[in-house]
């Protein structure tokens, strides 16, 4: 079964997916200046994984997460597909587009 990090959480990921929130990026440098969307480098971003799959299915077995809930990940701008749960951006990732857990 899928955890999330809270019960009213309404999406649960099927297979090998996973729910991530974006944390809040900066929009000024350190110095007070904004930073406009178009000269914003396509660095990897990070999240929190909010929702697990159960797993990949590997010749008739099933292969568990390697990722839980909780988990501070980095993903690329360019894999994510946001949804919108209560007001709230969330993306949905296959477990093999997140690029790294940080500890």
């Amino acid at each position: 079964m899928a955890k999330s990090d809270t019960p009213a959480f309404s999406i649960i990921p099927r297979g090998d997916r996973v729910i991530v929130k974006p944390m809040k990026k900066e929009e000024k440098t350190a110095s007070g200046i904004i930073i406009p969307d178009t000269v914003k480098s396509e660095k990897p971003e990070r999240g929190t994984i909010v929702a697990v799959g159960q797993g990949r299915m590997e010749d008739g077995k099933l292969i568990p997460m390697d990722l839980k809930v909780g988990d501070k990940v980095l993903f690329e701008q360019t894999y994510r597909d946001p949804i919108k749960v209560d007001g709230e951006e969330y993306y949905i990732f296959n477990e093999a587009s997140i690029l790294a857990k940080i500890k």
